[in-house]
């Protein structure tokens, strides 16, 4: 009669977690004690699985398998230095057990230790059989130093062993987009494909490269390869969307993104993006309903809400604007593009003192385009901040010393307080830039531009 594989280790979990139940302490041999210790880990349930460990080192007192499980325990928990004492003593016992030291360089990972962990590791690959596991964590080591050259390597060792580790794959494919090596990314998943012609995940990340290298015919040919490879593959679906999109195939693009609905549960990008074509297409009505079924999906995709802004202002209505974009805010509170539209949109609503702080809060978070300065200013000027709009401009000046608008409004300011030597100062700068935006002076400081001290001073510097 044949057992699966499960039923002794389901058999013993069941007597195992009887005996706690009724304190009967009962006999297990080692290997049953590893595959309870191991399924309690796998499961996350760190309390039994420290039960289990005790009780097998009080029967098996000699186990160096039950002990490295209480070394991962021990590293779990931060306890480096019993980890390592315990390390130390099962060296001494079996210096050429591997599973040492795994567990050694784990502990000097935990440690920012990682060349060191790499030494370690490159040890035990002399004394294992099996390397595929030790050059993962080598190709991690590497990572944490950010030698992505030296980690893509050692994946690439992991995937000569396992040509299905996806995992491995994943990683020398972040390697290659950290190092900017579209080209040689290409070549690499060309040479795979040519013997894993079926690979969807290669296919899939062939497709991408193509696509961050803007080639849209060969992102697509890629993406539909890897669909062929898996009819159900969603990811692929969403990247061929992508590409139709860039393509301007707005309706086959709402194909793909609809399979990806009907093959899981729908996800909020797929959902905007779905709105976004419908939108392009001029269907606005279908275009909502997907950008409020993705912020029902996702209430905290900031994206979302500023679809929704973004469509309301494009139909003028501005308080339903204003609305969602307060609603992305919150979520980014540091995003200057929400920022610009805020004050736009506050602008357009002549909310001024509103429309005034979304400038300022741009700015404030890096947004030192010349418009930002100038339209910040001329709302100041609107609600009569005098100084305020004069610092400001000042501020613009250092990011844009010789620009004769900010240098005009700063005549125009000056010339309003009274204050002729910095106007004619700021006046005699602005003819030397460009004396074609004295219409500015004209717009903003009509007063000023009639008055008899602007016109005598005009007069000298024209």
């Amino acid at each position: 009669m044949e057992f699966s594989q499960e039923e002794p280790n389901k058999i013993s979990l069941t007597k195992f977690e009887s005996m706690l139940k009724t304190n009967n302490v009962l006999f297990f041999d080692s290997n049953e004690f590893e595959n309870i210790i191991h399924h309690y880990l796998n499961q996350g349930k760190v309390s039994l699985a420290k039960k289990a460990i005790k009780l097998g080192l009080e029967q098996h007192p000699t186990s160096t398998n039950l002990k490295l499980f209480q070394v991962e325990i021990f590293v779990f928990e931060n306890k480096l230095k019993e980890a390592n004492q315990l390390l130390d003593a099962l060296y001494i016992l079996e210096p050429s057990n591997e599973e040492i030291y795994i567990q050694k360089a784990n502990i000097l990972s935990k440690e920012d230790k990682h060349e060191d962990a790499i030494n370690v590791l490159n040890i035990a690959l002399d004394l294992s059989e099996e390397t595929s596991e030790l050059h993962s964590l080598i190709g991690m080591e590497y990572l944490f130093l950010d030698n992505f050259e030296e980690a893509k390597q050692s994946f690439m060792r992991c995937l000569e062993e396992d040509s299905e580790d996806y995992s491995s794959l994943y990683n020398i494919m972040y390697c290659f987009d950290f190092l900017n090596e579209n080209d040689e990314a290409i070549k690499f998943l060309n040479d795979y494909l040519n013997s894993h012609p079926y690979s969807e995940v290669a296919w899939h990340q062939l497709g991408k490269q193509y696509f961050t290298l803007k080639d849209y015919k060969k992102a697509l040919s890629a993406f539909d390869f890897a669909i062929i490879s898996d009819d159900r593959f969603v990811g692929a679906y969403l990247e061929k969307g992508k590409v139709l999109e860039k393509l301007k195939r707005f309706e086959e693009a709402i194909e793909c993104y609809a399979l990806t609905v009907e093959l899981d549960d729908p996800t909020s990008f797929a959902l905007l993006r779905l709105g976004c074509c419908h939108e392009k297409l001029g269907q606005n009505d279908l275009a909502k309903q997907y950008y409020y079924k993705t912020v029902k999906e996702d209430p905290l995709l900031d994206k979302g809400w500023i679809a929704i802004t973004k469509f309301y202002n494009k139909q003028k209505n501005y308080q339903k604007a204003l609305y969602y974009i307060n609603k992305a805010i919150n979520i980014d509170e540091d995003n200057v593009t929400y920022w610009k539209l805020f004050a736009q949109i506050n602008h357009r609503l002549n909310f001024l003192e509103e429309a005034e702080r979304g400038y300022k809060r741009a700015l404030e978070l890096g947004n030192y385009e010349l418009n930002s300065w100038l339209q910040r200013s001329d709302l100041l000027l609107q609600l009569g901040e005098l100084e305020t709009a004069s610092y400001n401009l000042i501020q613009a000046a250092e990011f844009y010393p010789e620009n004769a608008e900010i240098e005009f409004r700063l005549a125009g300011i000056y010339y309003s307080m009274l204050e002729t030597e910095k106007g004619s100062y700021h006046l005699k700068n602005a003819f030397t830039f460009n004396a074609d935006f004295l219409y500015v002076v004209e717009e903003l400081f009509p007063n000023v531009y009639t008055s008899t001290t602007f016109k005598n001073a005009l007069k000298k510097f024209q």
